[in-house]
């Protein structure tokens, strides 16, 4: 069953404010648990990591930045922009 708009545009908000900062701190627990690594390595860790999380999640935050396809246009002209009364 595929979310609706609204309901992606709410776990959307709960993924980035809950579960972004979770995963943060379970990423550097993690790289922590390796001891001190080059910087180029922690690095290329950080960007796999940074990246990694996103693709369980991306179904969800696919078209949130758009404006709701479902919703009626507001505001909009009949005929079109170049109709005069």
């Amino acid at each position: 069953m595929a979310l609706s708009y609204k309901a992606r545009r709410r776990w959307s908000l709960v993924i980035l404010l809950v579960g972004l900062p979770l995963y943060i701190i379970l990423a550097v627990n993690l790289v922590a648990l390796f001891g001190r690594q080059s910087i180029l390595v922690e690095l290329v860790i950080y960007v796999v990591l940074g990246i990694v999380w996103i693709l369980p999640f991306k179904s969800v935050f696919r078209g949130i930045g758009q404006a709701d396809p479902d919703a009626a246009p507001e505001n909009a002209p009949e005929d079109g922009p170049n109709t005069k009364p």
